[in-house]
């Protein structure tokens, strides 16, 4: 096993493009020709699968490609306890090269005190850690952010929380426990996917949060402070980063904007090890945010895409590495593709072979700048 020095110098997000084998398993089991037994045979083959596919091309960290979910984020936050579906659907507005397009899925309300009820992913994990030979397993969960981000305040049972102070206090030790449980199992390396801190760049993603009665100004300094609740007491040998994207869903994205608005904050105050950034394109802005990177801490520049085939230039990268490094240090960088490759069961439009070819010059070009 890998020493953890995560975030590495190649690394990537976490989610993968499912098999056909497994989109297939998923739909028989849907239509209930395959019991769950026979698809969690067929999810641990694919697994198994992947992560030898993973450290072939000479990646340090392997995750399960979250092939067990439909969904980055919410199939975790329904299984926090005090939050449940709702019939009504939150729509978000996805756009791409081609037109606008639409993310939906079920709404939820936390109609409880909020808690964890059970280790979330806990079996995943475990499963994952059993394959992984030469790489260090890493654990993909949806930010805390994320359970706010996607309701808003309006989600809340104000009946169960008259002050709201007290929502955000248990949601943050409910992911403390789930932080010491996956240490307790095993588990040294942990992301923390977070859209909001880089839809909040953009002005429209404010603008929407006010006319829903959230303070769009100061949003991000109250989800800095409740991931920092969260993972404070994480054991010194835990590396916790965090990733932030504008939104991935078939190749399509829901924000613009650089990290101009919230990067002060964000790399000065947030307390991970490392952050990963999206930078595939002018949506992201240019690398001046990352001057207020402090000295110890990483920054993984997303400088390749999930959202298209076409395999970049080494040396392009390597000039784009080279400008990042004009405010933050060389040797806290590292390289990453700009988001996971499915992060819902749909996945990005590309190939699986196009998606190992991206991976594997990830660590190629890792190898010729940093050795």
């Amino acid at each position: 096993m890998q020493s953890n020095d995560a975030p590495f110098r190649a690394d990537h997000v976490g989610s993968l493009l499912r098999p056909p084998e497994l989109l297939d398993a998923r739909a028989r089991h849907a239509a209930g020709e395959l019991d769950a037994e026979g698809l969690r045979a067929a999810e641990d083959a694919a697994i198994t699968d992947v992560v030898a596919a993973q450290e072939e091309v000479g990646l340090q960290s392997v995750t399960d490609g979250e092939f067990r979910r439909t969904s980055w984020h919410m199939d975790f936050i329904y299984q926090l306890g005090g939050i449940r579906k709702t019939d009504e659907q939150i729509r978000v507005k996805m756009r791409n090269a081609a037109g606008e397009g639409e993310f939906t899925s079920a709404g939820l309300a936390i109609a409880e005190r909020v808690r964890l009820a059970e280790p979330i992913f806990a079996d995943h994990f475990r499963f994952l850690a059993g394959k992984a030979t030469t790489a260090l397993p890493k654990l993909t969960i949806p930010s805390p952010s994320m359970v706010h981000y996607r309701g808003g305040t309006a989600a809340v049972d104000r009946s169960v929380y008259p002050d709201i102070e007290q929502f955000w206090s248990d949601l943050s030790a409910a992911y403390a426990d789930q932080v010491r449980a996956m240490y307790d199992i095993g588990c040294r390396y942990l992301q923390l996917d977070d859209t909001s801190l880089a839809y909040l760049n953009d002005p429209a993603q404010r603008a929407e949060l006010t006319a829903k009665g959230d303070d769009a100004e100061h949003q991000h300094l109250r989800y800095i402070r409740q991931i920092n609740a969260a993972i404070a007491d994480r054991p010194a040998d835990m590396r916790v980063t965090t990733h932030m994207c504008r939104g991935n869903f078939r190749s399509s994205w829901a924000a613009e904007g650089g990290y101009d608005f919230v990067a002060e904050a964000l790399f000065g105050e947030l307390a991970v090890d490392g952050f990963f950034c999206e930078f595939d394109d002018e949506r992201s802005g240019g690398f001046a945010p990352l001057r207020f990177v402090p000295e110890g801490k990483k920054v993984v520049l997303g400088l390749v895409t999930t959202k298209r085939g076409e395999l970049e230039s080494a040396d392009a990268l390597k000039r784009r590495i080279d400008e990042a490094a004009r405010y933050v240090p060389l040797d806290q960088l590292c390289l990453s593709p700009q988001c996971g490759f499915s992060s819902t069961v749909d996945g990005n439009e590309l190939t699986r072979e196009q998606q190992f070819a991206k991976l594997r010059l990830i660590v190629e070009v890792a190898q010729d700048v940093w050795g």
